[in-house]
């Protein structure tokens, strides 16, 4: 369990004497970001989890075009070069990374492939542990669907980035391929060189007099609502729970540590809602 990986941690940290510098990176996913801190996470996410260090000035939020493969070099290419100055820049030596959706996939191809870029194996090095927001580990049938022609809401634009190599990437049967030859972390492959956990979201709700269901976006919340007939009856709207919990170790199911036992959306499960940023922060 994620307490016991906590205790070592902190054990081995005593036992060292090592002054460990903490940082926190926030990875996002699919899309081309420029300021994904406004867009993608929203400041007040950002701020909550930071408060969770000990300098709440040794954070990152990345910024990259993860409309690309997840090995291209505005993909993967991108992020280990945001990491890589961060960590050198403010002298990281104990960084804690939260992904959401795609971002772990773009996390796990650098944790899976050290000899791909010179850079990957100190950013592992200094990797504690991943925390990985409803990962599209095994991909989505919406993705699919996108590539064979179906049309999805506009609200969705953000979310499936249309036919971009990223949303290509994460067909079932790709991701299967990748999983399989490429990647680290599912059933029977190697472990990740760092802990991948997972937060998992179960279920959409929307109901107009619900206020629970406007946090993050009511409209993105209903777009959500309507793709889950492409999915199984466990799913956040975007990624059944089986492809969220296809690499690394599930850390928590929604309903079991959100406020009220609220599930949380794909589009929720990035955002400030039902204490989500309180145990993110916490964690560090």
């Amino acid at each position: 369990m994620k307490f016991s990986r906590l205790a070592l941690f902190a054990a081995c940290f005593l036992f060292s004497g090592a002054h460990a510098a903490t940082g926190v990176a926030l990875v996002h996913g699919t899309g081309h970001q420029t300021n994904a801190a406004a867009d993608y996470w929203q400041w007040g996410m950002v701020n909550s989890i930071r408060q969770g260090l000990p300098n709440q000035s040794n954070y990152v939020v990345i910024n990259c075009n993860f409309e690309k493969y997840m090995w291209d070099s505005q993909a993967a290419g991108c992020l280990a070069g945001q990491l890589t100055s961060f960590i050198n820049n403010k002298n990281i030596t104990d960084l804690v990374v939260i992904t959401h959706s795609n971002g772990g996939n773009v996390m796990r191809w650098i944790m899976s492939n050290p000899t791909w870029d010179s850079r990957y194996p100190n950013i592992i090095s200094k990797i504690r542990w991943v925390n990985a927001l409803a990962p599209s580990s095994k991909g989505t049938p919406l993705a699919n669907a996108v590539m064979q022609g179906n049309v999805f809401e506009q609200s969705l634009g953000w979310l499936l980035g249309y036919k971009s190599d990223a949303v290509r990437m994460q067909q079932t049967s790709w991701m299967a391929y990748y999983n399989a030859n490429y990647l680290y972390g599912t059933s029977g492959r190697p472990s990740l060189p760092k802990g991948f956990w997972n937060v998992v979201g179960t279920d959409v709700e929307t109901a107009v007099w619900d206020s629970d269901s406007y946090c993050g976006g009511y409209t993105l919340n209903v777009g959500l609502e309507v793709t889950q007939a492409w999915l199984s009856s466990c799913s956040d709207g975007f990624l059944d729970c089986s492809s969220q919990e296809g690499a690394g170790t599930t850390w928590f199911r929604d309903k079991t540590r959100m406020a009220g036992g609220e599930p949380l959306s794909h589009n929720q499960s990035r955002r400030q809602c039902f204490g989500l940023d309180v145990i993110l922060r916490n964690d560090i």
